[in-house]
């Protein structure tokens, strides 16, 4: 979760920090010490993110393409990675979520984490500019992100919703390239980026209706393609988590998994179904019960 750390009372991060270890035998919560409207739109924002972080905040946040200009945008992203490095944290920013084709913060992103080799700790998300990018400089960039192993989020419903606003028509789906990023073996993941807020009306975290909207968004639905979709909302999840090691149904790892109303994944994705059980370390958190009713024919 991102919390908004422009308060220099840390209000919601307090209560956030509190929920988490409420919670915590209910779900994991990762929480992203976020500069909403920029690290240098005023005065200690890069100060506050950074006492976030000693407060607790798991992730270093971020959003350049809000920066006043481009070079503090450029600033803003090199002091999110030297933060991560100096704190050990991951890295989730919300990178160049603009139709803006000029914004290309995530190629500075990149070649930082790069450097560092701390791409699979690093997660850019949105990256709509990217899907407006001409090819050239695309697939050059495909190639770049392949070796940082950087991960990647797309948020198919907040991203068609927001983006393309000012364009007339033809009118863009507003994702980034998802299906050149499987191509090339790079890790993307799909995400609900918000829920009834003022970014996003609508949302109620089923990510069935995510992978739904995101694979025809992204146009891969072919039966090769479907056997893999899980994974969208699944293990590539888990990576930009960074819990990749402890996640999934093996032996010795904790039983956390849920259970979909059906038998194979092109019915279970065709169907959006719905989920019988969720169980967390071995017992149910709830469990759908069988619905029954009787029917008269009047034969």
């Amino acid at each position: 979760t991102h919390i908004d750390v422009t308060d220099p009372n840390f209000t919601a991060l307090k209560a956030m920090l509190e929920m988490k270890e409420d919670l915590k035998h209910i779900v994991d919560i990762q929480i992203v010490a976020f500069p909403q409207q920029g690290m240098y739109t005023y005065k200690g924002g890069l100060e506050l993110v950074e006492e976030a972080l000693k407060m607790g905040a798991d992730i270093v946040g971020g959003i350049p393409h809000y920066e006043p200009a481009r070079e503090f945008g450029d600033k803003s992203v090199h002091d999110i990675v030297k933060l991560a490095l100096k704190y050990d944290k991951l890295i989730d920013v919300h990178c160049d979520e603009t139709d803006d084709t000029h914004s290309r913060f995530v190629e500075l992103l990149n070649a930082l984490v790069l450097m560092e080799d701390y791409g699979t700790r690093t997660t850019a998300s949105h990256t709509c500019s990217f899907g407006s990018a001409d090819n050239s400089y695309a697939f050059r960039m495909l190639d770049l992100f392949q070796k940082s192993k950087m991960n990647f989020s797309s948020c198919p419903t907040e991203n068609a919703y927001l983006q393309g606003r000012q364009d007339t028509y033809p009118k863009r789906r507003g994702l980034t390239r998802v299906k050149e990023l499987i191509e090339y073996g790079i890790n993307v993941a799909f995400a609900q980026d918000s829920i009834n807020d003022p970014w996003y009306p609508m949302g109620n975290g089923n990510m069935m209706n995510i992978l739904d909207n995101g694979i025809h968004l992204a146009q891969i639905m072919s039966a090769k393609d479907v056997e893999s979709n899980f994974d969208l909302i699944t293990y590539n999840g888990a990576r930009c988590l960074n819990i990749q090691d402890s996640y999934g149904l093996e032996v010795g790892r904790a039983a956390n998994f849920i259970v979909l109303n059906e038998t194979t994944v092109y019915e279970a994705i065709r169907k959006r179904v719905d989920v019988l059980a969720s169980v967390r370390n071995g017992e149910y958190l709830f469990k759908r019960k069988e619905v029954e009713y009787e029917v008269e024919l009047g034969l």
